[in-house]
């Protein structure tokens, strides 16, 4: 991807880039999973971050990208923590308790939160009636997957995996309306090694402060967390969070938060195929009122 849109090179940018976070963002979830349950949550998601960020930032330097202003570090922070410490954090601490396939679900309620926000960067502009009755649905399909107790066959998803999950979804939200339209730096290679390198460096300093450094040991470097790892940071971080920031530049957040019904899917059906997480009927319920949420925002944005 080049730093700065092409016109002859825009259509299939766009293309290729939806199709990024459309598909690689759902099999995240998947190698979260596996990185989690054995390795520290926010050591291991900081030290991706750094490392994709860090080649992102070396990389547009060596193209001869300039420097961006000291006092753009400080925005980097902030969108940093929006989208790293706080989403991706909660995300990956969340599948600590939950199956990938409900954390992808729930974390798919993002646009909702894009809808709020949206309205509040234009001082509070009543959403239109379908966007409303959107958010809603989306609230109800939430309320269906952490119901207590047994419900049409299937147990609710843990409380606080899901608090967790509904910040990280807000604070996505968040990152993606305030990147939208004041981009970080010219260069969106260099802007999106910025956000990763201040994001992971959030979430390391979160994991020595909880303690993770005493968990640390070798045999924490088993074949499927260092190739989960790996994955994450070349199919993740620095190919779909570059496609994402690009998209962030050319199209709307509300577009761009299409993404919530489409990976999902992906994870779902990706956690049943490869870990053998159930796929039940309450599930199956949530996932179709939360995915009709999110398209009914779409179309009524």
């Amino acid at each position: 991807m080049s730093d700065g849109p092409s016109p002859t090179a825009s259509r299939a940018g766009v293309f290729w880039s939806f199709a990024a976070i459309y598909v690689l963002w759902g099999s995240t979830y998947l190698a979260i999973r596996i990185i989690v349950t054995q390795a520290p949550v926010f050591l291991s998601a900081g030290s991706r971050f750094v490392v994709a960020g860090a080649l992102l930032y070396g990389w547009a330097r060596f193209r001869g990208v300039p420097a961006p202003a000291a006092g753009r570090w400080g925005y980097a922070l902030l969108l940093g923590g929006l989208f790293f410490l706080i989403g991706n954090g909660g995300v990956s601490w969340a599948e600590t308790r939950i199956p990938s396939g409900l954390t992808a679900l729930l974390a798919s309620t993002s646009p909702l939160f894009t809808a709020v926000f949206e309205s509040a960067r234009t001082q509070w502009r009543r959403p239109s009636l379908r966007v409303q009755v959107g958010i809603l649905a989306g609230l109800a399909g939430v309320a269906i997957l952490v119901a207590p107790g047994q419900f049409i066959g299937g147990r609710h998803a843990d409380p606080l995996g899901s608090v967790a999950l509904i910040f990280a979804a807000a604070a996505w939200a968040a990152g993606s309306v305030s990147s939208h339209g004041t981009p970080l730096h010219s260069s969106p290679r260099m802007a999106t090694g910025m956000t990763m390198l201040a994001g992971g460096v959030l979430l390391i300093i979160a994991g020595l402060l909880s303690g993770e450094a005493s968990a640390l040991s070798p045999a924490l470097l088993t074949p499927g967390v260092v190739l989960s790892w790996l994955y994450l940071i070349v199919f993740g971080s620095l190919i779909g969070f570059s496609a994402f920031i690009y998209l962030l530049r050319v199209s709307t957040p509300q577009k761009v938060s299409t993404s919530a019904f489409v990976n999902p899917i992906v994870a779902v059906v990706l956690g049943w195929l490869l870990l053998g997480e159930l796929i039940t009927p309450r599930t199956v319920l949530a996932a179709g009122v939360i995915i009709g949420a999110v398209i009914m925002i779409r179309k009524g944005g």
